[in-house]
């Protein structure tokens, strides 16, 4: 028996044009495994299994207590591997020093890790909360890792289903399918980490079933480290300075509420007129003119996907194309916010 994660991964690899022997490879499975779960059309269901307490477990209270009567300084997990292999532990230096990073304070703020993608290999997600005020604003922003095309949509809410939709409308709105969707550890996403060992992760079903009909791989970023998706936390920042704050500034004399509407017919004309045709500050290039690139690379968007409710509950097939905006994209048309404007000005 295999993982859901691990099944999706297979099934990913192979649409994506993997031999079976380099999928076995990979996954460290059989040819004969690779082979059978190919064939199988729905994800392998298991019985709830007892989760079996840690090798680091019984020590993390020692751990803690060490740490806190350290402070202000820290103690290397080199030293601590000593004090606690005396008690006996006798798992790995790595699951030490992965538990203990969490508490060790942050000198100086930590830098994006730049790396480079190939057309159509990557797309990074993200759910940001942008504050004006004692306002706070929902935006979920996907952005593409070779060209930084980017796709954003507002929702009330960062529950499973804004994921979910704000997932398959940015692919909707790409007109095509990356080969890996990378993400940070939010609870809507990952379930739990490391559940079927170090760096095994358990996703949640919605995650996993929009990996099965779409294809992609699922690409979670490492403990502590959110900001390796770099490009798209960059662009959250961008998008709070460059959109939100001057269309606030612009919406207080007329009175008018920046509510999900009026943000997501704002915020497509901006994507198509600012932010997808500026010169990026990274590449020196105009996001929209890369993206030519990615075009070609991208794999297509499946024919038919699943309707899976907040509970995620699988409910039945749906259509779906790359044109689909009359069923999963919501946004209202941009000329609300025009319409909205001469309103008040006539009523003035």
């Amino acid at each position: 028996m295999i993982t859901k994660e691990i099944f999706v991964d297979i099934l990913a690899l192979y649409r994506q044009g993997k031999s079976i022997r380099a999928i076995a490879r990979e996954n460290r499975i059989s040819i004969n495994t690779v082979r059978k779960y190919i064939r199988t059309p729905d994800l392998p269901h298991y019985a709830k299994r007892e989760v079996r307490p840690g090798k680091l477990d019984p020590f993390k209270d020692y751990l803690k207590q060490r740490i806190e009567a350290a402070k202000p300084e820290w103690i290397p997990a080199t030293v601590l591997l000593k004090e606690i292999r005396t008690q006996g532990y006798t798992g790995q230096i790595s699951i030490l020093r992965t538990y203990i990073s969490q508490f060790k304070p942050k000198t100086k703020e930590e830098k994006p890790v730049r790396f480079e993608t190939l057309p159509g290999q990557q797309l990074q997600i993200d759910f940001t909360t942008l504050k004006s005020g004692k306002k706070k604003y929902k935006a979920f922003v996907a952005t593409l890792g070779y060209s930084r095309y980017c796709y954003v949509e507002f929702f009330p809410n960062e529950k499973v289903a804004s994921w979910r939709q704000g997932i398959v409308n940015a692919l909707n709105y790409f007109g095509g399918v990356s080969k890996e969707l990378l993400f940070d550890n939010a609870k809507a996403l990952v379930v739990q980490r490391d559940a079927y060992g170090e760096g095994e992760h358990k996703f949640n079903d919605m995650l996993l079933d929009l990996s099965k009909a779409y294809a992609f791989r699922l690409k979670p970023c490492k403990p502590y480290r959110a900001k390796t998706k770099g490009k798209v936390e960059r662009f959250n920042h961008y998008l709070k300075h460059s959109f939100l704050i001057p269309l606030l500034t612009a919406l207080r004399p007329t009175e008018l509420a920046a509510d999900v509407d009026l943000l997501n017919a704002k915020a497509k004309v901006w994507l198509n007129d600012e932010a997808n045709c500026r010169i990026h500050g990274t590449t020196g290039k105009r996001p929209c003119d890369l993206f030519r690139h990615e075009i070609p690379q991208f794999m297509p968007l499946p024919a038919l996907l699943p309707i899976i409710a907040e509970n995620n509950v699988q409910t039945g097939p749906a259509p779906v194309s790359g044109k689909a905006s009359a069923v999963l994209n919501l946004q209202p048309s941009p000329r609300i916010f025009d319409e909205l404007l001469q309103r008040k000005e006539s009523a003035a």
